[in-house]
C-alpha cells in the first residue's frame, strides 16, 4: 500500500515547531490552534513510525530522528519557497522598494554602483541605501528595517543567509597618536599585548573571536579595554588613549583624526564582507540585487 504524501502544511508545521519548540507559539505563527499543531505532528509521527519530538509539561525538544528530519527538510523547503517567490515576482515584474544596509563607509560606493546596475536591469525596482550603526546588522534584518545588509564576516545567525564574499579590505590597528605603536610602519598580531583592546558591545562570540581575540596566536593574553557601542565611541576611546582597536586600512581615508593613527597589520588576514538577508523572506528582488553587487564587485 502506498503511503499518502506529506502535505505542505504538515512540513511547515513540523519545521515551525522545530524552531519554536512550543506548541502555542507555533500555532500563533501558523494561524491555527495549538491542538491543530499537535494533531498534525502526531499524524506525521504515525506515518513515520517514531516520535519526532520529546514532550513534557515543561519543554518540547527534537528527538535525534527529528533533528535528522529537520536538517534534511530545511534546505528543500527553503528552495521551494524561494523558487515560488522568484517565480511570483518575475511574473509581476521586479517592482517596489528594496532597503539595503551597510556599516563600513568604504562599502557605500560599491552598493551605489550595484543600485545603478539593478536599475538598468529592473527600472521599476527602487533601492534605498541606509547606513547602519555598528553591530546592528542582525537587528535591522530581523526587524525588517533592511532587506539586505553588507557586513563583516563571520556571521552565524539562525535564519540569516550569508551570501558569497563580495569584497575584502586589509586590516589595520587604530592606535592613539602618542602611543609607541603609532610610529611603526606595520604591527603584528603579537603586538596586541601592548595596549588594552577596545571591544564592541552586543556582538556574537564568533565575531569577537575573529576580530577581537582574547589571546595572540602565540597564546599571550590580550589586555581587555573598554566596550564601545558605536564606531564614533571607538574613535573617541582610542583618541583619548584608552586603548587600541582593529579596523581596516581604508578607515584612515574615511575617519581621519589627529589623535588616531591607523597602522597596517603585516600578518592578519583581510576583512571579508558579504551580503546577508533573512532566509525566510528573501524574494526575487533580494537575489537580483545580490547578483548586481557580485557583478559590480567582480568588475572592480
Amino acid at each position: 500500500m502506498t503511503e499518502a504524501p506529506v502535505e505542505r502544511h504538515e512540513i511547515e508545521a513540523f519545521l515551525a515547531l522545530a524552531e519554536e519548540l512550543h506548541f502555542g507559539r507555533t500555532g500563533a505563527r501558523l494561524g491555527v490552534s495549538q491542538g491543530r499543531v499537535s494533531q498534525t505532528i502526531k499524524g506525521i509521527e504515525r506515518r513515520i513510525g517514531a516520535p519526532l519530538f520529546d514532550r513534557s509539561s515543561r519543554r518540547v525538544a527534537l528527538t535525534s530522528l527529528g533533528r535528522q528530519l529537520r536538517t534534511e527538510l530545511e534546505p528543500h523547503h527553503r528552495g521551494i519557497q524561494e523558487a515560488i517567490s522568484r517565480a511570483t515576482e518575475t511574473a509581476r515584474g521586479l517592482t517596489g522598494r528594496l532597503a539595503v544596509g551597510y556599516t563600513a563607509a568604504w562599502n557605500g560606493s560599491l552598493l551605489l554602483r550595484a543600485v545603478d546596475r539593478l536599475r538598468t536591469r529592473h527600472p521599476e525596482c527602487s533601492v534605498e541605501i541606509l547606513e547602519d550603526s555598528y553591530g546592528a546588522t542582525s537587528r535591522s534584518l530581523r526587524s525588517g528595517r533592511v532587506d539586505l545588509h553588507l557586513a563583516e564576516l563571520p556571521v552565524e545567525e539562525p535564519g540569516i543567509t550569508v551570501g558569497p564574499t563580495v569584497c575584502t579590505a586589509p586590516r589595520a590597528l587604530a592606535v592613539p597618536a602618542d602611543h609607541p605603536l603609532a610610529t611603526r610602519d606595520t604591527v603584528g598580531l603579537e603586538d596586541l599585548t601592548l595596549a588594552p583592546l577596545i571591544r564592541p558591545a552586543g556582538m556574537s562570540q564568533v565575531f569577537l573571536d575573529a576580530h577581537f581575540p582574547q589571546h595572540t596566536p602565540g597564546g599571550r593574553p590580550v589586555p581587555p579595554g573598554p566596550v564601545a557601542a558605536s564606531w564614533q565611541d571607538f574613535l573617541t576611546l582610542v583618541g583619548s588613549g584608552r586603548g587600541v582597536t582593529p579596523t581596516c586600512t581604508l578607515a584612515a581615508a574615511f575617519y581621519a583624526r589627529r589623535d588616531v593613527v591607523y597602522v597596517p597589520f603585516r600578518d592578519a588576514p583581510p576583512i571579508r564582507y558579504a551580503l546577508l538577508w533573512p532566509t525566510r523572506t528573501a524574494g526575487a528582488k533580494v537575489h537580483a540585487f545580490a547578483r548586481a553587487v557580485t557583478d559590480v564587485a567582480a568588475a572592480g
